[in-house]
C-alpha cells in the first residue's frame, strides 16, 4: 500500500528526475528508475514501467518548450524515429523473456553498465561548446539535416549540420532497444547518437532527444501494459513531479554552457551506473 509519505517521496524523486532529464536529454526515466529501485524499494518491472510513463510526461513538458525556442530539430527527430520505435519493440519483448526466466538482476547490471559506457564519448568533447568545421555529406543535403539557433550562453547564432545519418539511425535502434529493455526513454543513447555520431551541437541533441523520447517510450509502454508491468497508482504519483521538473529544466538549458551540461550528464550516469551494478551483483540491498 502506498502511504502519503511514500507518495511525497516519489513526487520529490520525480521532480529531480524530470529536471535532470530535461537538462541533459536523458528523459526522466533514466534517473527515476534507479531511484525507485535503489532508494524506494520498487520491484524492477514496476520501476521500469513507471519510468516509461514518466518519460512520456518529461517529453511532453520539455519538447513543447524546446520546439518553441527552436532548439528541437523536428526534421532530424522524425527522420530518426524509425530506428527508435523498431528497437523499442524488440527490447520490450526481450525484457518479457528475461522476467519470465526470473533473471531480473541481469537488468540492473545491464542498466548500470549501459549508463557508465554511455559517458565515454562525453570525455572526448567535454571542452567543446559547438562542433567546428563540420562538412555536410550526401545525407545532410538529401534530408536537409541542418539548422540554426541562438545560443544565449555564447550570445550568438549558431549554424549546424547533421551528417552520417546511417550511423545515427543505427544508434537510434540501439537507443530504442535499450528503451524497451530498461524502461527508459533512452535519451542517453539518443544524445550520444546525435552528438557523437552525427556531430550536432549538444543543446540541439538534448532538445531533439526530449522530443523523440516520448514516441519511443509510448511504443514500449503499450507492451509493458500488456505484460502487467505498469502500476497506475505509482504512475499517478510520478507524472506531476516529472512534468514539473522538466518544465523547470527547460527554462535553464539554453542559458547554461554545454560543457557544464556534459559534466552533469557524465557524473549522474556514472554514480547511478555504479549503484545499479552493485545492486545487481547483490553487494547492496
Amino acid at each position: 500500500m502506498i502511504t502519503p509519505l511514500y507518495s511525497i517521496e516519489v513526487v520529490v524523486a520525480a521532480i529531480l528526475a524530470g529536471l535532470l532529464g530535461s537538462l541533459t536529454g536523458l528523459g526522466g526515466g533514466v534517473v527515476l528508475t534507479p531511484v525507485l529501485i535503489l532508494f524506494l524499494g520498487v520491484p524492477i518491472p514496476y520501476a521500469l514501467g513507471t519510468s516509461l510513463i514518466s518519460t512520456i510526461a518529461t517529453s511532453s513538458g520539455a519538447a513543447s518548450a524546446y520546439v518553441k525556442d527552436e532548439l528541437s530539430n523536428m526534421r532530424i527527430g522524425i527522420s530518426l524515429e524509425v530506428g527508435t520505435t523498431s528497437g523499442a519493440i524488440a527490447g520490450s519483448l526481450t525484457l518479457y523473456e528475461i522476467e519470465r526466466l526470473h533473471l531480473l538482476n541481469i537488468i540492473a547490471i545491464i542498466f548500470g553498465a549501459v549508463l557508465m559506457f554511455s559517458t565515454f564519448p562525453n570525455f572526448v568533447r567535454m571542452k567543446t561548446e559547438v562542433p567546428e568545421g563540420v562538412k555536410p555529406d550526401f545525407f545532410t543535403r538529401k534530408l536537409k539535416l541542418m539548422g540554426t539557433y541562438y545560443d544565449q550562453a555564447l550570445r550568438r547564432e549558431v549554424k549546424y549540420v547533421g551528417r552520417r545519418y546511417p550511423l545515427g539511425l543505427i544508434g537510434m535502434f540501439v537507443a530504442g532497444y535499450m528503451s524497451g529493455l530498461l524502461g527508459i526513454g533512452s535519451g542517453a543513447f539518443k544524445v550520444l547518437a546525435m552528438d557523437f555520431m552525427m556531430t550536432l551541437p549538444f543543446k540541439i541533441s538534448t532538445a531533439t532527444s526530449n522530443f523523440m523520447i516520448g514516441v519511443t517510450a509510448a511504443t514500449s509502454s503499450g507492451l509493458y501494459w500488456s505484460f502487467g508491468f505498469i502500476d497506475p497508482v505509482l504512475v499517478a504519483s510520478t507524472i506531476p513531479g516529472v512534468l514539473l521538473g522538466s518544465l523547470i529544466g527547460t527554462r535553464y538549458l539554453n542559458r547554461l554552457m554545454s560543457r557544464r551540461l556534459r559534466q552533469l550528464f557524465t557524473v549522474v550516469l556514472i554514480l547511478l551506473g555504479i549503484q545499479l551494478i552493485l545492486r545487481g551483483l547483490g553487494v547492496i540491498g
